[in-house]
C-alpha cells in the first residue's frame, strides 16, 4: 500500500507496520485529500491483490498523560 500510495494529492508519506500479521500502513495525507485518498488507495490495492482493504481516516491527538491527585503531571 506504501507503493500505491505514492504520487497521489495530499500524500506526505507512509510506512508499512504489522507486516507479520497481514499488514498495514500508516500515511501521512493532507486532511482535505483524505476521503479522495482512501478511495483511490483501496481500489489500487484491490486491484493488484484481489483484496478489499478496510481504510480507516483518523487524526492525531494530544496523547496520553498522568494525573496526580486530580492534576495533570
Amino acid at each position: 500500500m506504501v507503493e500505491a500510495a505514492e504520487g497521489l494529492p495530499g500524500y506526505y508519506g507512509g510506512r508499512m507496520t504489522g507486516g507479520g500479521f497481514g499488514g498495514c500502513t500508516v500515511n501521512l495525507v493532507a486532511s482535505g485529500q483524505a476521503e479522495a485518498f482512501r478511495e483511490t488507495i483501496a481500489k489500487r490495492y484491490q486491484e493488484k491483490t484481489g483484496i478489499s482493504p478496510d481504510v480507516y481516516i483518523c487524526s492525531s491527538a494530544d496523547g496520553a498523560h498522568a494525573e496526580l491527585n486530580g492534576a495533570s503531571a
